[in-house]
């Protein structure tokens, strides 16, 4: 109940405990509905009634009540299409399956529209009411007998009655978004497209963000840096790092396998080419000429290169090691991205814990006004709790200190693949100018063997 209202911004009580729910202030809520299945009942279009029969169903203290599906909107669509958008994706892949859909949607005018969406657990019958979630099936031996345990009761299995708690309907779910998405996007004549899957998934050579979150975001927005921020600015570098370096190296591989290995210069005639220095006007340009030469010099010396052939083999040694590297590095990011999102979670966990925990030893009609003033921190614990729950599973106790270690390592060991690109970017560049040398020396000879003649046309 507390849920829905703050969603779409209501005020309806809660017939189970008395407790009243006003969010009627909080802003941002530009679009309700509720959609219904067949069968269920009419007087479920109104908000409180369908949650209040949610509650009055669910007997046991720890059950589910209600799934969320939180979506991000494009923001290429218009408000109107973007309704139009999750209001056909929740009737299709929830409501014509038999769940009742509590949508609201959310747009604060700070870039990020999105949309919740509630969705009961209990199909509904014929009749208008609630079906059972699960039903209980008698195992049978090999002489289809029922099997009786030592407690004197008979062993059984449960069995769902519906399908929407299978783990691979997060996926089907997700990649249906996406194709709605993508059919709206292209309708509109716009360019972006959406893809449900990782990067890893998609075959594209980059580490993903983090999600920022509500807090984070409107931080970020007023330019106060946080932790998630300051993560995905650092990916955002290594990325273009990667990137930059990726395509310098295939470039300079590309060339060197379309050259011939045959009547190439050799390393010492294309270090003195370097050396002429012949376009140089200034003294600056001189002095970094022969710091570029002498870079150079030690390239060729410590990689024992003297020819043309030995350069390309140095070639494909960088490129290997440049893969090598990049992917120990985005292997690295990601466990340390990881790793950061287990110590926030842990954080607010700890921080907020004794706020939840007076929440929760109130009596039941006392926990709405207590919810009201302190929702902030009770959600965010309950996210953490979750979190760390889905995390741990079922393991204890929570291994802070091995995550802060693994974290304190895996830095290290980042700085270190950080020199090794550098380097790597280093051996880059000698080979870039190599490359000019030769390019160079190869102009020259060509023009050496044009006719007099032509060469006078030529200038």
């Amino acid at each position: 109940m507390a849920a829905s209202a703050y969603r779409a911004g209501e005020k309806f009580r809660n017939e189970y405990d008395g407790v009243e729910h006003d969010y009627t202030k909080k802003g941002g809520v530009v679009h309700t509905v509720i959609l219904l299945p067949e069968n269920a009942p009419a007087e479920y279009q109104d908000r409180a009634a369908l949650w209040n029969a949610v509650e009055e169903a669910e007997k046991a203290k720890n059950a589910q009540l209600a799934r969320e599906i939180e979506i991000a909107l494009p923001v290429e669509l218009t408000r109107e299409q973007g309704i139009s958008l999750v209001q056909e994706y929740a009737k299709e892949q929830f409501v014509d399956r038999g769940m009742c859909a509590d949508v609201a949607i959310h747009d604060t005018g700070g870039g990020n529209p999105h949309a919740h969406i509630l969705l009961t657990m209990r199909p509904i019958t014929p009749d208008g009411s609630w079906g059972a979630k699960s039903k209980k099936e008698y195992i049978l031996d090999d002489n289809g007998d029922k099997i009786k345990l030592n407690s004197g009761e008979y062993k059984t299995t449960k069995i769902c009655t519906v399908d929407w708690n299978e783990q691979s309907r997060a996926e089907e779910w997700r990649k249906a978004w996406a194709e709605s998405v993508n059919q709206y996007l292209e309708k509109q004549n716009h360019q972006a497209r959406i893809d449900h899957r990782s990067y890893a998934r998609q075959g594209v050579d980059k580490m993903p963000t983090i999600h920022l979150g509500v807090a984070a975001s409107q931080m970020e927005r007023r330019g106060i840096a946080t932790d998630r921020g300051d993560i995905n600015r650092e990916i955002g570098v290594t990325n273009n790092q990667l990137r930059q370096l990726r395509a310098r190296i295939r470039k300079a591989k590309d060339w060197l396998y379309s050259q011939p290995l045959e009547n190439t210069p050799t390393m010492i005639s294309v270090m003195n080419n370097i050396a002429d220095s012949k376009n140089l006007q200034t003294q600056w340009q001189r002095i970094r000429n022969l710091k570029s030469q002498a870079s150079v010099l030690i390239f060729l010396q410590h990689n024992h290169i003297t020819d043309m052939g030995q350069l390309v083999d140095k070639v494909t040694q960088v490129n290997e090691s440049f893969y090598a590297v990049s992917n120990k590095t985005k292997e690295v990011e990601r466990r340390l991205k990881t790793l950061a999102q287990h110590l926030t979670q842990y954080d607010n966990y700890m921080k907020h814990k004794a706020v939840y925990e007076k929440y929760d030893q109130l009596p039941a009609k006392k926990q709405g006004a207590y919810y009201e003033k302190h929702a902030e921190e009770i959600e965010r614990y309950k996210t953490a709790r979750d979190y760390l729950k889905a995390v741990m599973n079922g393991k204890t106790p929570i291994p802070i200190n091995v995550w802060k270690a693994e974290q304190k390592k895996l830095t290290t060991e980042k700085y270190k693949l950080s020199e090794r690109y550098y380097s790597l970017k280093e051996d880059t560049r000698s080979i870039e100018l190599l490359r000019r040398g030769v390019e160079n020396l190869m102009r020259e000879e060509s023009q050496r063997a044009l006719p007099e003649r032509t060469r006078d046309n030529s200038r």
